[in-house]
């Protein structure tokens, strides 16, 4: 029996290697960053005007907190996702950061990466285990976002 099973995978890694059968691909999350915010968490357009991340810093202290809190969690299954992030309209280069929360910042898989200028749109690509996470820009500051992510 452990054998048959053996030869199953092996048959499996070897089909989807040769693309005679496909691997499940991953599923796509859209988010657009403006000035100081994502948008779809936060399910409308601030319009804040910032012309460096210091512009950010200062209108988050003034309603982040209040904005995190009205702002609707992302909830998702464990699995492979592509995490395709817009600079809608920001004049100064974005990143993104997706990392757990609490002890889960150490156990819980990460991505982060930075470079996307006014316009562009860039793909984030993670695995996708149980737990708790936020996501956020720290180059266009923006409040922590929850995700979770549930069987």
């Amino acid at each position: 029996m452990r054998y048959a099973r053996l030869f199953a995978v092996s048959l499996a890694v070897l089909l989807i290697g040769y693309g005679l059968i496909a691997a499940a691909e991953p599923t796509v999350i859209t988010l657009t960053q403006t000035g100081c915010q994502f948008l779809e968490p936060e399910g409308k357009d601030h319009e804040f005007k910032t012309q460096a991340a210091a512009d950010c810093t200062a209108i988050n202290k003034q309603n982040g907190d209040e904005r995190l809190n009205a702002s609707t969690p992302l909830e998702l299954k464990p699995g492979k996702y592509i995490f395709r992030v817009t600079n809608q309209n920001v004049p100064y280069e974005l990143g993104f950061y997706l990392r757990g929360t609490d002890l889960g910042r150490l156990t819980l898989p990460k991505v982060s990466g930075g470079g996307l200028t006014t316009g562009q749109t860039q793909d984030y690509h993670i695995d996708l285990k149980a737990g708790s996470y936020v996501y956020s820009c720290p180059l266009n500051p923006t409040p922590d976002y929850s995700l979770v992510v549930k069987p």
